[in-house]
Formats: C-alpha cells, structure tokens, sequence
C-alpha cells in the first residue's frame, strides 16, 4: 500500500526537488515517514520563517523550487513572513503544510494547533492555498503548483493537508511528471515590437529578475538595440559585471531618471516597474514618455505601474530570441539618427558619479574588498546600510549571485538563512551573507543551522559561509530617518550581543574588522576551515579609519 504521505514524497522527486526545508511537529509526524527512504534531503532550521527564507534562498541561487513541510497553525504563521517576500519578488516556494483532521475543519473544537480558516489566511501570501480532501487528487493540486513555477509568474504556493489523510491509501498510480513550457510571443506583438525598436533614436531597456534565466539572448538583444540598460537589484549581474550598456538598478537617481524620461522606446523585460527598484526616493518621480513595451508573465502586472503601449504576456528568453530574429541586421545598420549607446550609459555615469556620492563612500571598499577576493561569490543580504549601497555600486559576474530582502516585502531577518539555502542550492560557489547587527538578532538561532551544515560539508561539498555583520549599535537607517524627520530617537539604539561569544558559542570562526586590509584578510582564509565565518565589522572604526 501507498499512503498519501509516500505518495507526496515520490511526486516531488519526480519534479526535481531535492531540498526540503521543515521542523517536525506533532502534526507531521507521518509525512516525515515517507522521507526515510526518499532521495530529498531535510534541512532542520531553528525557526519556521528560517525555513521559508532558505527555500527563498534556494530557488534565487538555483532557479529551482525547493518545499518546506510545516506544522499547522503557528507553523504556518511563522513562516507567512517569508512567503510575503518571496511571493513580492516573484520566487518559487512549495509550501507543504498539515491542518486539522477532516472532521474537525472549522468547528472551533479548540484542538491542537487549530486556526481558523488556515488556507485562507495563506491565501494572502501565496499564488494560491489549496486544502486537499480527496488523497487522489494530490497529483493533481501538485501539478497545478509546478504549472505556476515553470508557466505563469512564480512565488509561493500552499497545500494544506488534514493530519487524518496522511497516512491514507492511494489507489491510483504515480502520474509521469508534467512538463509546462511559457507562452511564447505573439507575432503581431513581435512585429509591433521589432518595429517600434526599429525606428527608435534614444531606446531604453529595463530588465528585472524575471529574465534571469535568459542572460544570453538578453544581453544580446541589448547589444543589437545599443541600448542603455538599467538593471533592477534583482536582475543584478545579468549583463555581467561590466557592461557598458549596464546602468544597474540606478533608477531612483536623477541622471538615470532624465535617461528615461528622453527614451523614445522603452522595452521593459520581466520587472514588475515596482517602487523599490524604481522609486527608493519615494516622490512617484520615475517617468517614462515615450512607447513603453512590456513582456512579463503576468497579464495583469502588464496594466501596473506604467501602461504600457504594447504589452506581451509571454517567456523573456523566447522574446528576446525572437526579437533578435524580427530585428534584420540591415535595419540595425541603417539608423544615422539613433544616438550611440555606449556614449549615452558614459554621459550618465559621469552625471552619477557614484564614487563621489558621500552616502556610498563608506562602503565602495567592501565592495572593491569582496570584487577582489570572492569576485565569483553569491551575496545575500538583508536590510542594512551596505547592502542599500550595493543595490547600486555592488557587481557581480552573473546573475542569481546578488539578492537580498531591501526589495519587496522589506523584511528584517532574512539574509543568514537565505544565504543557508543559497549555498545548499550551489556549493560550488562561496557565499556571503551581508547583514547589520539589528537584523541578525532576528535569527541568531540559525548560526545553529550554519553549524550543522559545516558538519555535513564533506557530504554536501558546500564552501563554507562568510558571515559580514555591519555592526552600528542598533538600526542605523531607521535612526537617520527620525533624524531627518526631528524624531527623537526611540527604540533604535540597541546594544548588539557579543558576537565573539556567540561565534564560539555556535562553532563558528570569528573576525574582526576594521579596514578592508582586515576584511581582506579574513575572507582570504575563508576556505581553510570548514566552519562559517563570522567578520564583525565595527561600523564607526571603518568610517573613521576612511577618515585618515
């Protein structure tokens, strides 16, 4: 006989997944069954949020969905946070969750773990929340899910089980695996499209974290328009680290803002035209006045933002292809009136002139220092004043290699367990996590969960993790905000633990730094031992050592 719990088990590894990310519970006790036999391997984070940031974590290094399996009720609770700002940034995330038993849905009986109305309170931070009641329909429901991360816009999706239905039979065979390819475009679009760009003087391209997985025909599209290109944080690396047609995602400051506003052709790729890639100022002051094209997988997120003059629904990597056929050399050589591009990009970068800009100053030598000794590495950073500046000055290789939680959702907590899921999703690549000391406090627990994976290193062939803590006593950004505002300050000046303790404490190596001579040295030894590496970097010594 197979139970529903095996049956669950054997779809997932039919679609790929490998990674599941979970704390047991009394309420899954019987899923966990059908893991003891399976291929999947089960990270045990200390904090169900933890979980859902690791999957986050995972699918942004890998591409891929990864599951978590969590508990009923205060489980799911926990976790929503994370399914808030993977769902914000469109990232894939298969959350498996039990419920009460069938007979008790609903009827307030004051049962363990019980909530009212579960799914629909997941509804909220999922493309969808199902409730399965027939154990044959599993199939089904899961198939649906993966429809959503290969074909539509990703995020999270929720299955909620009743604990009575887990060990239920299952009839029916095991289903072959359904594959789902995106749409492709439309040829009166690409017609439309290719022509628009054709005739275009001063084109523009936006590209979001949607066309990650199409960095080839991308960067070659943009290279046949000759096209300035901003790059929001999320799409960071795709061009590479050095393009020149590469603005990044600089289009809250003036200079890039004048550059859109004169674009007679705008072909935005995968980008939602969200505030915090676009408008990080707040002032609604990021405009574009000429032909605005949009491909996204999301019909509606095409009608958001900005209206579009031409919109497609359809796969960035196919559009883009498709473009660059609809785009006949002879009508790219013949454009005497279409201004160089490479010259526009130089014009705004001088009117940027971001290594001058005082508010960045303090963090261009972390980021020269992580260039210099790591260039290959992912950096996964939460909401700190760091990473505010690297979503503008940081670079990176290739993409997936550059995300953090500073867009979207805007969560606090996220970037130690998402750098966990970034490492087990590519352990060929060293990883950083790049987080203040205000943020960290959220997930202290999961420096446990760092350890446990070192241990298993020899297994998993994972590099070790680098740790980077901007430590300012508290939350700096927050306090500079009150102080602009003539707010006293309340509730920010928090004393940071003693990290040197903790380090020892979790089985971590510990540094200290306070220049980017001692940064360097520190991430240089980075692979000698295969504990995590945790660099506490003294925000005032830095800025002072600047100073001299």
């Amino acid at each position: 006989m197979t139970t529903l719990a095996q049956r669950l088990i054997e779809l997932l590894e039919a679609q790929g997944v490998n990674t599941v990310f979970g704390i047991p519970g009394v309420h899954t006790v019987e899923l966990y069954r059908g893991l003891e036999h399976s291929r999947l391997r089960h990270v045990t984070p200390r904090h169900e949020q933890g979980a859902g940031f690791m999957a986050d974590g995972y699918a942004r290094a890998s591409g891929r969905p990864a599951a978590c399996f969590i508990i009923t009720g205060p489980g799911m609770t926990n976790i929503a946070t994370a399914m808030g700002q993977a769902l914000a940034d469109s990232v894939p995330m298969l959350v498996i969750s039990s419920v009460n038993s069938v007979a008790t849905l609903g009827r307030g009986q004051g049962r363990l773990h019980e909530m009212p109305h579960q799914g629909q309170t997941l509804a909220g931070v999922a493309r969808f929340s199902h409730t399965l009641l027939d154990p044959e329909a599993l199939p089904e429901v899961l198939a649906r899910a993966f429809a959503v991360f290969q074909g539509a816009r990703p995020g999270p999706v929720h299955i909620e089980i009743p604990i009575d239905l887990f060990a239920a039979p299952v009839k029916t065979p095991m289903p072959a695996a359904m594959r789902v390819f995106p749409p492709a475009p439309a040829p009166q679009a690409l017609a439309a499209a290719s022509r628009l760009l054709g005739e275009a003087r001063r084109p523009l391209v936006l590209v979001g974290g949607g066309a990650c997985a199409a960095a080839t025909s991308v960067t070659a599209l943009v290279e046949r328009l000759d096209a300035p290109t901003l790059t929001t944080i999320n799409a960071r690396g795709l061009l590479g680290a050095d393009h020149p047609l590469d603005l990044g995602a600089t289009a809250s400051l003036p200079a890039a803002r004048r550059l859109a506003r004169e674009a007679d052709v705008v072909l935005a790729l995968g980008t939602e035209l969200g505030e915090t890639d676009y408008d990080l100022v707040f002032d609604d002051g990021f405009e574009l006045e000429g032909s605005l094209i949009r491909v996204d997988l999301d019909a509606e997120q095409l009608a958001r933002s900005q209206i579009a003059e031409l919109a497609m629904v359809a796969d960035i990597g196919l559009t883009a292809e498709a473009l660059l056929g609809a785009l006949e050399p002879s009508e790219d050589k013949d454009r005497p009136q279409r201004e160089a591009g490479r010259e526009r990009c130089e014009r705004v970068r001088h009117d940027l002139s971001l290594a001058d800009d005082p508010e960045l100053a303090r963090y261009l030598p972390l980021f020269a220092t992580l260039d210099e000794v790591l260039p290959e590495a992912i950096i996964v950073g939460d909401s700190t004043g760091p990473v505010y500046a690297g979503n503008v000055v940081a670079r990176r290789p290739a993409p997936r290699r550059w995300f953090n939680a500073a867009t979207g959702f805007g969560t606090l907590g996220y970037g130690l367990p998402a750098a966990l899921g970034a490492g087990l999703a590519r352990p060929d690549l060293p990883v950083v996590a790049l987080v203040g000391d205000g943020g960290l406090q959220f997930v202290l627990g999961e420096l446990a969960t760092a350890r446990d994976l070192a241990l298993e290193a020899d297994t998993t062939s994972a590099r070790p993790l680098a740790i980077l803590i901007w430590n300012n006593d508290g939350y700096d950004e927050i306090r500079r905000y009150m102080s602009a505002d003539g707010v006293a300050h309340v509730g920010v000046d928090l004393a940071p633990p003693n990290f040197a303790a903790l380090a020892q404490a979790f089985d971590c190596r510990y540094r200290q730094a306070a220049s980017a001579d001692d940064l360097a040295s520190a991430l240089s030894r980075l692979d000698d031992a295969g504990s995590p590496l945790i660099v506490e970097i003294d925000a005032l010594a830095w800025c002072r050592q600047l100073e001299h």
